[in-house]
C-alpha cells in the first residue's frame, strides 16, 4: 500500500537566521550538504512505498516549491496554498479531505520538511511498522529516542518500551533541565517529532469528535479553491477564519486512538544554529569542536560555529569559547552557543527598528528567476538579475524611474511599447520612464544582466502588471 507524505513547508524559521528569514525559510536552504532541507525530506519520502507527495505550502512559496521538486525529479499530487497561516491543525485537516475525495482509507504520513533524517531507509522501516495500526484507525505518531537532556523540544510519553506501536500515555510540554535529565534517564520518554501516520477518515473523525469547528470552514475553503498554473489556491473568507492552533492542541491531545513508533536512527530539527553544529560534526568530531566552512578561520578557538554565507566576506575567530558567528552579505550574528533558541530574538528587535533584514534578503527569488541588489543609493539602484531559460518577467511599466539593461550573459528578448529586440552579451538597452516593457529568456540556458535604476523612488511595488505569465496581481 501506497502512503501519500504531506510536506508541511510554510514555516519561517526564525531562530536560523539570518540565513532563514520570512522571504525565504530554512526548509528551502542548503544547511547541510548541497540539497535543501525541503529536497532533502521529499526525496526520503519518495519511493516504491510512497505516492506522489501533496505540500501545504503558502502562495510567497510556491514557485520555489515547484522548482525545487522539479530539480529533484518529484513529481507532486497537488501543491496547496493556504491563503495565511493557521498553524498545523487546518493543514493536515485539508490534507485529509483532499486524499478522501478519491480514498477514504489511504493513508496520510505528514511530515515537516526542514528536519534531517540521513538514514531515509530505517525511517523508512519505521513507517512500515506503524501501517497496521494506521489502518486500524489508530493515529500512529513517531517518537525520536532522545540523546540528551534536550529543553527545546515536545516529548511523548510511551506506555511500553519497544520499536513497535505502543499506547501513547501523553505530550509533554518543553521541560526545564532538571525534569528533562530524569525523562531520559526513566527511557520512555521520546521526542516529539511533529510527524504523524493516519487514514483519511481517521483524522477528519478526530476533527469531528475533538475539533469540530475546523469542518465546515475547511470544506468550504476546499470547495471554494481554485487552481492557478498548477497550484491549489485554498479559499481564503473561510480559511482566514480559522482558530491557528497546532494538531497537538486541537486534536492529538485530546484522542484516545494515539500509537507511537519509536524511531532510534539519527534525527535532528535543525532548531537552532547549535543543532547545525551538531550535525557537521555527526559521526567526525570536529577538531576542538570547531565548526568552519571554507571563507571561516578558526585560531585558538574551542566549540565554535564559524559560517559565511558570501564569498566575499570571510570570518576569523581568535580565541572564542562556545561561540556562534554567522554572516550573510548584509548581516552577521553573534552570540554565545548556549543562547541559540534565543535567536529569534534578533528578529524582533530589527522588527521593532523596522530594519530590512529581519525578514527579507538582498536576493529576491521570483517564479522566473532571481534579482539581488549589489547598490542602493539616493536616486538610483543597481542590480544582478538571473532570468531561467525560457522564463519571462510580467509586461509592466513603472511611474517613478527608468531602467538600463546590460546583459552580461546569454541572450535577452526585450520588449519596450511596441519594440521587441534581441540584446545579446555585451550589449545594453534603455526603457524610458513610463514605457510598458518585458524582459524574456529564449535561450536554453539562465540569462545574466545588470540592471540600473535611476528615478524618485525604486521601491519593488512601483509595478503596473499588464500581463503576467505567473499570474501575479
Amino acid at each position: 500500500m501506497q502512503l501519500t507524505p504531506v510536506l508541511l513547508a510554510g514555516g519561517s524559521g526564525t531562530r536560523l537566521w539570518p540565513v532563514s528569514r520570512k522571504s525565504f525559510p530554512k526548509q528551502f536552504a542548503p544547511l547541510i550538504g548541497e540539497e535543501s532541507l525541503f529536497q532533502a525530506s521529499a526525496r526520503r519520502l519518495s519511493g516504491p512505498r510512497y505516492g506522489a507527495p501533496l505540500v501545504m505550502t503558502n502562495a510567497d512559496f510556491r514557485f520555489i516549491v515547484a522548482e525545487q521538486l522539479d530539480q529533484i525529479g518529484i513529481a507532486p499530487s497537488a501543491i496547496l496554498i493556504e491563503p495565511s497561516g493557521r498553524n498545523t491543525a487546518p493543514a493536515i485537516l485539508a490534507a485529509a479531505l483532499t486524499v478522501a475525495r478519491t480514498d477514504p482509507e489511504g493513508l496520510l504520513l505528514v511530515a515537516p520538511s526542514d528536519h534531517v533524517v540521513p538514514d531515509a531507509e530505517a525511517f523508512t522501516r519505521a513507517v512500515e511498522l506503524g501501517i497496521p495500526a494506521a489502518q486500524m484507525g489508530q493515529i500512529v505518531t513517531f517518537g525520536i529516542t532522545p540523546t540528551r537532556p534536550e529543553t527545546g523540544y515536545g516529548y511523548m510519553e510511551a506506555a511500553a518500551s519497544g520499536e513497535g506501536p505502543v499506547q501513547l500515555r501523553r505530550f509533554v510540554e518543553k521541560p526545564d533541565l532538571a525534569t528533562a535529565q530524569t525523562m531520559l534517564a526513566e527511557g520512555n520518554y521520546l521526542w516529539n517529532a511533529g510527524i504523524f501516520l493516519f487514514s483519511a477518515w481517521a483524522m477528519i473523525e478526530a476533527f469531528r469528535e475533538y475539533a469540530p469547528e475546523f469542518i465546515e470552514p475547511v470544506e468550504q475553503a476546499l470547495a471554494e479553491a481554485r487552481t492557478d498554473l498548477g497550484f491549489l489556491r485554498i479559499a481564503s473568507a473561510p480559511w482566514d477564519a480559522l482558530p491557528d492552533l497546532s494538531i497537538d492542541y486541537a486534536v492529538l491531545e485530546k484522542a484516545d486512538n494515539l500509537s507511537v513508533v519509536r524511531f532510534s536512527g539519527h534525527w535532528s530539527d535543525l532548531g537552532g544554529w547549535d543543532a547545525v553544529w551538531r550535525e557537521a560534526q555527526d559521526g567526525a568530531p570536529a577538531p576542538r569542536g570547531n565548526v568552519t566552512d571554507p571563507r571561516s578561520t578558526a585560531i585558538e578557538c574551542d566549540n565554535v560555529l564559524l559560517r559565511s554565507q558570501d564569498e566575499g566576506i570571510e570570518i576569523v575567530g581568535i580565541g572564542l569559547q562556545d561561540v556562534m558567528v554567522v554572516a550573510t552579505n548584509d548581516a552577521v550574528l553573534v552570540a554565545g552557543m548556549d543562547r541559540a533558541q534565543e535567536v529569534r530574538k534578533a528578529v524582533s528587535a530589527l522588527k521593532s527598528k523596522g530594519a530590512r533584514q529581519a525578514e527579507t534578503f538582498l536576493r529576491d527569488h521570483r517564479p522566473w528567476g532571481w534579482f539581488e541588489t549589489l547598490a542602493l543609493a539616493d536616486r538610483f539602484q543597481v542590480k544582478r538579475i538571473v532570468v531561467n531559460p525560457g522564463a519571462a518577467l510580467s509586461l509592466q511599466s513603472h511611474f517613478h524611474r527608468s531602467e538600463h539593461w546590460i546583459v552580461v550573459s546569454g541572450t535577452a528578448k526585450v520588449t519596450v511599447n511596441e519594440t521587441v529586440t534581441l540584446v545579446t552579451e555585451n550589449q545594453s538597452i534603455y526603457v524610458p520612464l513610463g514605457a510598458v516593457h518585458r524582459m524574456e529568456n529564449p535561450g536554453k540556458v539562465p540569462m545574466v544582466l545588470i540592471e540600473v535604476q535611476t528615478g524618485a523612488y525604486l521601491g519593488e511595488d512601483d509595478i503596473v502588471r499588464y500581463e503576467d505569465v505567473y499570474s501575479r496581481g
